[in-house]
């Protein structure tokens, strides 16, 4: 069953944790949970959402949020890897489309490097290799997840997001577990879960402040 708001939310999965104590959902029952899910080849996420993540860390960790990062990869599959999390862990190493556009940013980088220390547990999605020539159902499904209304378009409409979608999914050499099973669309994504271990919010991209807002709330 994938995850749905309202109810409890199911654990996630990693193939391998590259910083802090391994933990999941079902243990941190009591505390509000963060989960922050990026790539390392994510320009939004190292500009916006964890420096986001580390200030409501550094906020509230004191007043029973848990906050957990899980690197991802949805695409770019050759630099959003498990030894490029383990470089930016160990050394701050910035990669690909990250490192370009964060250049020139003082506050964020230096020396090609990540200069905001990342406090809070780390682990890599768990990737599932792909076997290709999806089915048509499989095709289906997907474009109904990633598109709302579909099944109210236009049949011209529908067709188009039919080739789009089957063309993701021909290229998509992984599928990663963590992704899917929350049914994110991209990232940065953020999953907030209450203390009763109640999914309240899947959210994809950045908004100033409404993270924190829906934080404190729950809290």
């Amino acid at each position: 069953m994938k995850a749905r708001i309202g109810e409890k939310a199911p654990n996630f999965r990693v193939s391998e944790w590259v910083q802090g104590t391994a933990t999941n959902i079902d243990q941190e029952y009591g505390c509000v949970v963060l989960i922050e899910v990026f790539q390392v080849n994510c320009p939004s996420c190292f500009l916006y959402s964890i420096p986001e993540a580390i200030s409501m860390y550094n906020k509230y960790s004191e007043s029973g949020l848990t906050v957990i990062g899980i690197a991802t990869a949805f695409e770019d599959f050759d630099k959003n890897t498990l030894e490029n999390l383990k470089l930016l862990v160990s050394t701050g190493e910035l990669m690909g489309e990250t490192n370009k556009a964060l250049a020139g940013n003082t506050q964020l980088q230096s020396d090609n490097k990540f200069t905001c220390k990342i406090p809070f547990p780390i682990g890599m999605d768990h990737l599932i290799p792909s076997s290709g020539n999806p089915t048509n159902q499989l095709v289906i499904q997907s474009a109904k997840e990633y598109v709302p209304d579909f099944d109210v378009c236009d049949e011209s409409i529908k067709n188009d997001i039919l080739k789009q979608v089957k063309a993701y999914l021909d290229a998509k050499k992984f599928s990663a577990y963590t992704f899917e099973q929350f049914s994110l669309k991209g990232t940065p994504s953020a999953i907030i879960i209450n203390r009763d271990g109640i999914l309240c919010d899947v959210s994809f991209g950045y908004e100033p402040g409404r993270i924190e807002s829906l934080i404190k709330k729950i809290i």
